[in-house]
């Protein structure tokens, strides 16, 4: 098996059709990018989300509302509390609400945006963004990382280097910490932390999300958007020609050359781009953005700051890379009307379907009650005869009080003429905050109101404190001659 690896050609030969020989590489080794930092009106936005999304990651674990986690995923007591709203799996329909407003704004904003959430918000762009930032502070820019990678080992080498890794992995075990810390009570888990007791689970969890933050952000970087991540891959399926993308502007830009400041560029037949490369010196994957639209482009902008900065040395307008559209590009219509183009059927339908979604949902939480019932029939007996002759049926109801709040429950009965309720604790029972309980309930009535056969009843479970909070659940009730 070996040998027929080694078989495998690396190269092959290819001959064009004016005879010229080639030689074309089946397989390139990655080679690393070294971004150029730039300044800018993008950078300045890049920023702007890197620190806005961390803090949010980061800080929301520790907020407390009523006295407890804001937000906290608790999978083994199956409980998610959600800045003071608890969700059950029973309100397994949110979830799905939430997962269509996450795909339905996202393709709204892919037809309208392009890849601006890529750019600006993905964790992978953020944190590669942090992990150069790093790089950056320890080993310098462009050029002396290049230099510094390059130079054979030294004990300054070894020292920086070392330096960067032990703060990428600092960052990287936080970062996987505090993802646990959404699943585990944070503040439990930072005392288990501390005193060395943290479980098998939470550890392995801590390692994994940790080190696969290293992993992506320092090492694989643009290949996880070049190769892994399928947005990349299906992102042109939501594109039109209206649709905001980076693009240069080739009818301005060409030819490109290099040329003195101030000269008559234009008398040499050259076109805006003075052909510096910084475009490609500061893309966070290595494309030439020169070459049209690309699937490795993550709309990061960051070639729009550097050409901008370009034009501004040169005295030339900016504007050279910009965001605008295919059509706006082809001069179907002038870039002042770009906003106007997002009244189209693509958008109009993703907009309206976004605003049914977001309706409905706000509509069901706002009117969401907060208990959950759930009743099962006792089947070793499904009806019997009391000493007053009347039939009873017997169920078990469990009660689950879905808010922060304590509350008293009482359980009521209708459908049936004089049906009453027979209850444990003197049919009174108080629940703790997302507390739950399970009761035997005997429902009781008089024969001549329940012949043989089922009759539909309704089960009503008030709050006793809070009488806006009440439930009615279905069951049946069983008659007999």
């Amino acid at each position: 098996m070996s040998q027929k690896l080694k078989d495998i050609p690396v190269n092959v030969v290819n001959v064009k059709d004016d005879g010229e020989v080639e030689e074309v590489m089946l397989y390139a080794a990655h080679k690393k990018i070294y971004p150029r930092w730039i300044n800018g009106f993008w950078n300045k936005w890049r920023i702007f989300f890197v620190i806005a999304t961390q803090l949010f990651f980061y800080c929301v674990p520790w907020l407390q509302i009523n006295e407890r986690q804001a937000l906290l995923f608790d999978l083994v007591q199956r409980k998610f509390y959600i800045f003071g709203f608890v969700f059950l799996p029973q309100d397994f329909i949110y979830l799905t609400a939430l997962l269509l407003l996450s795909a339905f704004g996202l393709f709204a904003w892919t037809t309208i945006g392009g890849r601006l959430w890529c750019g600006y918000a993905c964790p992978q762009t953020v944190y590669t963004e942090i992990f150069l930032w790093i790089e950056k502070w320890v080993e310098g820019d462009r050029a002396q990382r290049i230099k510094l990678d390059n130079a054979p080992l030294s004990a300054r080498k070894i020292r920086l280097k070392a330096s960067k890794h032990g703060l990428w992995l600092l960052l990287a075990a936080w970062t996987g910490f505090t993802f646990v810390g959404y699943f585990t009570p944070i503040r439990e888990l930072w005392t288990e932390f501390s005193t060395l007791s943290m479980s098998s689970t939470e550890l392995f969890w801590v390692g994994l999300y940790g080190f696969a933050t290293y992993g992506n952000a320092g090492w694989m970087r643009e290949q996880v958007c070049k190769y892994m991540c399928p947005y990349a891959r299906f992102q042109s399926a939501m594109f039109d020609a209206d649709t905001l993308i980076i693009s240069y502007d080739q009818e301005r830009g060409e030819q490109r050359g290099t040329r003195k400041k101030g000269s008559d560029y234009k008398a040499q037949g050259l076109g805006d781009c003075i052909d510096c490369s910084i475009c490609v010196q500061v893309c966070p994957v290595g494309i030439d953005i020169r070459n049209g639209l690309q699937y490795e482009c993550i709309g990061c902008a960051a070639c729009i700051d550097a050409c901008d900065e370009v034009m501004d040395k040169m005295n030339y307008p900016r504007g050279l890379i910009r965001y605008t559209t295919e059509n706006a590009l082809e001069h179907k219509y002038p870039e002042n009307e770009i906003i106007s183009r997002l009244k189209r059927p693509r958008v109009i339908v993703y907009a309206v379907i976004l605003s049914v979604i977001m309706s409905i949902t706000v509509y069901s939480l706002a009117t969401r009650q907060p208990i959950k019932v759930n009743i099962e029939r006792d089947r070793v007996a499904l009806v019997r005869e009391v000493e007053d002759g009347w039939l009873e049926n017997t169920y078990r109801v469990q009660i689950q009080n879905a808010s922060e709040k304590a509350h008293t429950y009482q359980i009521s009965a209708s459908g049936l003429e004089g049906i009453k309720v027979l209850a444990e604790q003197h049919n009174r029972y108080t629940l703790e905050p997302t507390g739950t309980t399970e009761v035997s309930v005997r429902i009781q009535v008089a024969p001549q109101h329940a012949k043989a056969g089922s009759h539909p009843i309704q089960l009503i479970i008030q709050s006793i404190d809070e009488p806006a909070i009440k439930t009615t659940e279905k069951a049946t009730f069983i008659g007999r001659d």
